[in-house]
């Protein structure tokens, strides 16, 4: 009876390496399908990069006092560009009775207007 059992056994695992091989080989399956998944998730990638790159990912804060009289870093100029260098500074001056807010276009890198100090350090420290 044991003897019996242990055939069927094997034949159950010889029927099961089979089916298993058999599975492997069929076109769109297992291996043979690799390739062709590697290269749609490098479409994938690609796609993903080209969007970010208009993404406003760089940015940098420089904070700094005004004026002489003002403590606390309270004024302050960011940057906000893409992977080309556009995009935006802004600028807040905060003064003793009033603040004033600038916004300075940014395209390459470059700057139509005439950048502070403190605006172009925002620049330089978002550059990649």
């Amino acid at each position: 009876m044991e003897i019996v059992a242990l055939v069927v056994a094997v034949v159950a695992l010889l029927v099961a390496l089979v089916a298993v091989r058999r599975g492997a080989r069929r076109p769109g399956d297992g291996l043979d399908a690799v390739p062709e998944d590697v290269h749609g998730l490098r479409q994938e990638v690609a796609a993903l990069r080209r969007e970010g790159s208009d993404a406003l990912r760089h940015l940098a804060v420089v904070r700094y006092d005004a004026f002489g009289d003002m403590g606390g870093h309270l004024s302050w100029s960011v940057a906000l560009l893409d992977d080309g260098g556009d995009g935006v500074v802004l600028t807040s001056i905060h003064g003793r009775s009033d603040a004033r807010t600038y916004a300075k276009s940014i395209s390459a890198w470059r700057c139509e207007q005439q950048l502070s100090p403190e605006e172009l350090e925002a620049v330089d420290h978002a550059r990649p």
